[in-house]
C-alpha cells in the first residue's frame, strides 16, 4: 500500500514544473502556425479544444502556461502528482478519462469549455501509441467548439522506453511546432444520444489531421521540408500567474 505525506503531491508537483520550466527554456522553438488566430497566447477567436500526442506534451506546457487553459487528467491517484504539476504550471485540470468516469469529465469540459480552451492528449494514457479516443471529438460535437491539432519535431531528443515513446528534448537543440487549422464538426448539442458512425468518422478525422500535422513537425525537424511561413517562438515571461478560472475541475466520483 503507498503511503504519502499530506502535501507531498503539492511538493513534488512545485519541483517538477519548475524542472520542466527549466529544462525546456534550454531549447530553441520555431514554430509553423496554419493560422495564427489558433494560438491560444492571443486570446482572440474564443475557446478551442488543443489535441497532442501524449509523447509530445513538455514543449506547450513549456511555452502557453497562464494561457486558459485546462488539460483533461486520470482521476487515478498516481496522476494526482501530474495534476498538481499542471496547475503550479498554470494550467487548470479536470480529472477524469474517456475509459474511466468520463461522462462526468466530459461534463465538467464542457462547463469550462465556455471561457477556456481545453487540452487532450487523445491516446493517454495508455495508448495505443498515436491512436485517438473519441472523447476530443465528443466535446466538439458536444459544444460547437473547434479542434485544433498541435505537433512537435525534435531535432534531438531522447525517447523514454514507454508505451508513447516519451520524447525529451536534448538540450540546446532545435523544437519543431506544428499548429494546424482549427477543425470544424457536426455540431449535435441538442442531440441526447450520438451517432456512433458520425463520432467514428469524426475520430479518424482529426486523428489524421494530428498525423499530418505530426509527420510535417518530423519532417522539417528532420531537414525534409521547409514550411511556407515559420517564426520563432518564446514563452511569454511578462505574462503574470493567470490562473484559469478554476485552478482545479474534479469531476464527480
Amino acid at each position: 500500500m503507498k503511503i504519502r505525506a499530506p502535501g507531498l503531491d503539492g511538493f513534488l508537483g512545485y519541483g517538477a514544473a519548475h524542472g520542466i520550466r527549466l529544462w525546456m527554456s534550454m531549447m530553441r522553438y520555431t514554430a509553423h502556425v496554419e493560422n495564427e488566430f489558433t494560438d491560444p497566447l492571443l486570446g482572440v477567436g474564443g475557446p478551442k479544444i488543443y489535441v497532442i500526442w501524449h509523447e509530445s506534451i513538455l514543449a506547450p506546457i513549456y511555452l502557453r502556461a497562464h494561457c486558459r487553459i485546462a488539460i483533461l487528467i486520470s482521476r487515478h491517484r498516481d496522476a494526482d502528482v501530474l495534476a498538481s504539476v499542471a496547475r503550479h504550471a498554470g494550467f487548470g485540470c479536470v480529472r477524469g478519462s474517456t475509459n474511466n468516469g468520463g461522462s462526468e469529465a466530459l461534463r465538467e469540459l464542457s462547463d469550462y469549455s465556455r471561457e477556456n480552451h481545453i487540452v487532450f492528449t487523445p491516446d493517454g494514457p495508455r495508448g495505443p501509441r498515436r491512436v485517438m479516443a473519441p472523447g476530443p471529438v465528443i466535446l466538439a460535437m458536444r459544444t460547437g467548439l473547434p479542434i485544433v491539432p498541435i505537433a512537435m519535431g525534435y531535432q534531438k531528443a531522447w525517447r523514454m522506453k514507454t508505451w508513447d515513446r516519451f520524447a525529451l528534448p536534448k538540450p540546446f537543440s532545435n523544437v519543431y511546432f506544428w499548429m494546424g487549422s482549427e477543425l470544424f464538426l457536426k455540431n449535435r448539442s441538442d442531440q441526447a444520444t450520438l451517432d456512433r458512425d458520425e463520432v467514428e468518422e469524426a475520430r479518424k478525422w482529426v486523428e489524421s489531421e494530428l498525423n499530418r500535422c505530426t509527420d510535417s513537425a518530423e519532417a522539417w525537424a528532420a531537414g525534409q521540408l521547409t514550411p511556407p511561413t515559420s517564426k520563432r517562438v518564446y514563452r511569454d515571461f511578462n505574462r503574470g500567474p493567470i490562473a484559469p478560472r478554476s485552478e482545479s475541475i474534479q469531476s464527480a466520483a
